[in-house]
């Protein structure tokens, strides 16, 4: 194992890369974000990959889900991404749930960490508000034209924050799904490694009209309740 590792493990030893092994995480939503975290995340060596997605591909889905290709179209998104994990390392199990959040959470499964790659605000609200009922972390991420954003949330609460509403984002370009998915990635390998990560600090990152890559930072309040 430590072979297929070797390069993680010339980063933090052998002894975090175990760590890894008994950890158990939730990936919910299997589209853009869910699919290049099941790359990124997927071969890390963390024991468990739950990935929570009830949709199935469409063509318009393949330029900026990087987990399908042309072919794919009707099969469900958390299978093909939860067989991607599997194909890639052998030392990881992924589960594919096909049920939406409220249903995944019925299931009563034991995990460390959520990571949020789904696309609307109100499933964004129901994560938080089951985190904070299990006393989990959570890792939000969302992405719109030429922008995103990434919080690791832990004292703070994403509904006390943000308005929820149903509004539909707007046109995506492709390398902003995968920079926020890889920084998402970054910030869940090191709070399950055991390495320092800022909490509660929303990363906001945009491209201005020049094309420069402006990055704007936000310590967030602790939580009312």
């Amino acid at each position: 194992m430590m072979h297929y590792f070797h390069r993680q493990v010339q980063l933090w030893g052998e002894e975090t890369q175990y760590l890894l092994q008994s950890k158990k995480i939730a990936v919910i939503g299997s589209g853009g974000l869910g699919s290049s975290l099941a790359f990124a995340l997927g071969a890390s060596g963390i024991g468990e990959i739950h990935m929570v997605d009830f949709d199935t591909v469409s063509l318009h889905n393949i330029h900026r889900q990087i987990a399908f290709k042309t072919g794919d179209e009707g099969k469900y998104k958390a299978e093909l991404c939860a067989a991607l994990i599997e194909d890639r390392c052998p030392y990881v199990k992924a589960y594919s749930h096909v049920c939406n959040f409220d249903e995944f959470i019925q299931k009563n499964i034991e995990i460390d960490l959520i990571i949020d790659a789904t696309d609307n605000l109100p499933s964004r609200g129901a994560i938080n508000t089951y985190a904070k009922s299990k006393c989990l972390p959570w890792v939000y991420g969302s992405v719109e034209a030429f922008n995103g954003q990434v919080c690791f949330f832990e004292e703070a609460s994403f509904t006390e924050l943000f308005k929820i509403t149903s509004k539909t984002p707007a046109g995506i370009a492709t390398p902003i799904v995968m920079h926020i998915a890889s920084l998402q990635a970054n910030l869940a390998l090191r709070y399950l490694a055991g390495l320092s990560i800022k909490k509660d600090k929303l990363y906001y990152l945009f491209f201005n009209d020049e094309g420069e890559l402006v990055t704007q930072k936000f310590a967030l309040p602790k939580s009312e309740g």
